[in-house]
């Protein structure tokens, strides 16, 4: 659809009442959200069409957002905010702790792949220079990600499945899940195999089991690069105190 189509004016709503602000301000942004389903694109978000889309003047949309960025920022952070419920259901569907995380992960992963323009926008977009970095929407959103996987290791640590502070270990792991999301976003022509699911359980899982034998290896004192010798008796005895053999 073309942005002139986009913009083609709605029929005018009534005039705010005092008091109604909040309720014009949600209408703003489900049209916002609207807009960019429908494009696929961040381009045609203008104040001006979001304004046609709602029925309201572009300056009533200004007084609710500074400008295009404010408003981009909003649209995403609410689709941001569903994050943390899709997390903690994947983690609290099963009583292991290992095995929580590895859904909680996979579940960040899942939920990157199917909101691709609002993880591309706050996630893997340049920063604004004017804004204060604890006051950036993409810094706020990547935050509660790391706060949501640092909370799932904890279980894990106290399991003796993990070793190691468990922020540390989430920053890990959501560099690697990032990564994942990232690429699979920026190249969708890469030859991905056709069972996209099963490929971010994958790396979901690779994340965890790499965070589990790093701790180990940590915990025997290895440093550097081990060989292979001492990496298999380090992951052997990890292996045998889990399974009891």
């Amino acid at each position: 659809m073309s942005t002139v189509a986009m913009v083609l004016e709605t029929p005018r709503r009534r005039r705010t009442r005092p008091g109604e602000g909040g309720l014009l301000r949600e209408e703003i942004l489900v049209a916002a959200e609207s807009l960019l389903a429908e494009a696929g694109d961040e381009a045609v978000l203008t104040l001006r069409a979001v304004a046609a889309r709602t029925g309201v003047s572009t300056p009533a949309v200004y007084r609710h957002f500074a400008d295009k960025d404010a408003l981009v920022a909003a649209v995403c952070m609410r689709v941001w905010q569903e994050l943390g419920h899709a997390v903690r259901a994947a983690i609290e569907s099963t009583d292991d702790p290992f095995q929580g995380l590895r859904r909680g992960a996979g579940a960040f992963v899942r939920f990157g792949l199917e909101h691709p323009l609002q993880y591309r926008l706050l996630m893997m977009g340049a920063p604004r220079p004017d804004a204060p970095p604890d006051a950036r929407p993409e810094q706020e959103a990547a935050t509660a990600c790391l706060r949501y996987l640092a909370e799932a290791t904890r279980p894990c640590i106290e399991a003796g499945v993990l070793h190691g502070d468990p922020e540390r270990i989430a920053l890990r792991a959501m560099t690697a899940l990032h990564g994942c999301v990232a690429l699979m976003i920026a190249q969708p022509y890469f030859p991905w195999p056709q069972d996209q699911e099963s490929f971010c359980d994958e790396v979901a899982r690779m994340a965890g089991l790499g965070n589990a034998a790093l701790g180990e290896m940590s915990a025997a004192a290895l440093t550097g690069t081990p060989t292979a010798g001492q990496f298999a008796t380090a992951f052997g005895d990890w292996s045998r105190q889990l399974t009891g053999r």
